[in-house]
């Protein structure tokens, strides 16, 4: 007896309009064990180990990588200068406005592999294909660069008046943007790792970027080296970093893995695209909706409020972070669980993950609360409680629980494409929340509109995200009830 009608049923989903290899030999089934008992079914096994380790070590590298920039921010400040450094900062800015430049395909490849867990041939033709795609994007952007770059005035655009700075501003901005473009396909290799449940390896590779970013940074400063030296050191380690782990991963470790130009699959790519599209469009939508805070506050209440208002928002941005890390390590997770039908594991997976997510994030903003004035004193000199009161705190912190609670239940739609449900909502919480904002700054002041923002979620994303999560367990219910009866012939 073999898995193969399960897996099949999970590729289908995302994979209909294409044609699929056989499968490679799949892993015979392992025996039921006997259910755990007493203190026993609190302590995890095998897969839920295997996810506490991924978690832990996903929070250990980002915690890495969050420290890295803060402890050569201020040696590259004093040895760059101000408008040097000013120029890196604005033109890294513009980079970080093109996050949507990969059009969705890495999230698209995260679930369509989760989904082809036991189809080894089938995820190197989703993997050949995704690096074509993203390569030539990157090539467009390369090509677009080279040729937009000399028409641009960058010395002019960010207000440069030093000279010498000036003459560096059209090499800084192509060692920026060029950067940015060359890790498009690189970081690739991430969402293939997590995807084939390397979590560890990931994070790993990924926390020695940023070490290997700051030291590389520091070395070059304490060696007296040009600044343009200074800056490539530090927009280049990351790139080089994905590329060394691209290849010790494809011809050292996982060779049957590895993008070939044979393996490149029109209809393959068109899917991936088609996917990657949609989750670009939702995040787009995503993004938008809750980034709409500030223009609203600096409207109706000024700038100087939406200035306090958004380095609040800054220091409860740390729980949603946490919220997305132990995300991203779940996703792959559960759609290769759903492709083989375990949906008994799915669901108390979700469980414990709204469990440890409203406990962690709903901990952490009690302290904030109780302690963010004062964090804020240590941070940036102190944000006036009459202008940001303790109620804005409460409502902050309740806001990022309710987000955090539903996450899992999303992530399930997500890990295997199941979007729909969360358009809606979102759409329905973009209006929503955008008229009952408005009226609450109004009405109430500036603690009016996170308590907006609350009611509008618990109208709109919470129907949407136990909606989509039931229709998805049903979506998958065919493929459990297929593997029940493999196992009774």
């Amino acid at each position: 007896m073999t898995q193969k009608a399960t897996s099949r049923a999970g590729r289908a989903q995302l994979t209909a309009d294409e044609p699929v290899p056989p499968s490679a030999p799949e892993p015979s089934t392992v025996p039921e064990t006997k259910p755990r008992r007493g203190l026993s079914r609190l302590l995890p096994t095998g897969r839920d180990h295997r996810l506490s380790v991924d978690i832990a070590t996903s929070l250990v590298a980002k915690g890495v990588g969050l420290a890295a920039p803060l402890v050569i921010t201020p040696a590259c400040f004093r040895y760059l200068g101000d408008q040097r450094y000013g120029l890196w900062m604005a033109i890294t800015a513009l980079t970080g406005m093109a996050w949507f430049a990969d059009l969705g395909l890495g999230n698209g490849l995260l679930t369509r592999l989760g989904l082809l867990a036991d189809d080894s041939r089938q995820q190197a033709r989703e993997i050949s294909s995704a690096y074509a795609t993203l390569g030539v994007v990157a090539l467009a952007l390369l090509s677009g660069l080279v040729l937009v770059e000399p028409l641009v005035p960058w010395a002019r655009v960010f207000g440069v008046t030093d000279p010498a700075i000036a003459a560096e501003a059209s090499t800084l901005a192509l060692l920026c943007f060029g950067a940015f473009a060359v890790n498009i396909p690189l970081s690739l290799i991430q969402r293939i790792q997590y995807a084939r449940a390397q979590v560890t390896q990931s994070n790993a590779w990924q926390a020695a970027g940023a070490l290997v970013s700051m030291a590389a940074v520091l070395g070059a400063i304490a060696a007296g080296s040009g600044p343009l030296t200074v800056i490539a050191c530090a927009v280049l380690a990351v790139p080089a970093t994905n590329l060394l782990n691209t290849v010790v991963y494809f011809w050292r470790q996982h060779s049957t893995a590895r993008p070939r130009p044979q393996l490149v699959h029109r209809a393959t790519a068109v899917g991936l695209l088609r996917l990657g599209l949609q989750f670009f469009a939702l995040s787009a939508m995503s993004s938008i909706a809750l980034n709409v805070d500030s223009p609203l506050v600096a409207h109706v209440l000024g700038l100087s409020v939406a200035a306090y208002y958004a380095v609040v928002g800054k220091l409860f941005a740390v729980l949603s972070l946490f919220v997305g890390l132990v995300g991203m390590t779940v996703w792959p997770a559960n759609g290769a669980a759903l492709a083989r039908g375990d949906i008994a594991w799915v669901r108390r997976i979700t469980r414990r993950m709204m469990l440890l997510n409203g406990v962690i994030v709903g901990t952490a903003g009690l302290t904030l609360v109780v302690c963010g004035h004062r964090l804020l004193d240590l941070w940036v000199g102190g944000v006036d409680a009459a202008v940001v009161p303790v109620a804005v705190l409460a409502a902050l912190a309740f806001w990022s629980f309710l987000v955090a609670v539903a996450s899992p239940l999303l992530l399930v739609q997500n890990s295997i494409g199941l979007l729909r449900p969360q358009f809606v909502g979102w759409a329905a919480f973009l209006l929503l929340a955008t008229g009952l904002k408005l009226a609450g700054l109004h009405e109430f002041g500036l603690v009016g509109l996170p308590v907006a923002g609350c009611l509008a979620y618990l109208l709109t994303m919470w129907p949407a995200a136990v909606v989509g999560y039931r229709r998805a367990l049903l979506v998958s219910e065919p493929t459990a009830e297929r593997g029940r009866a493999d196992v009774t012939v």
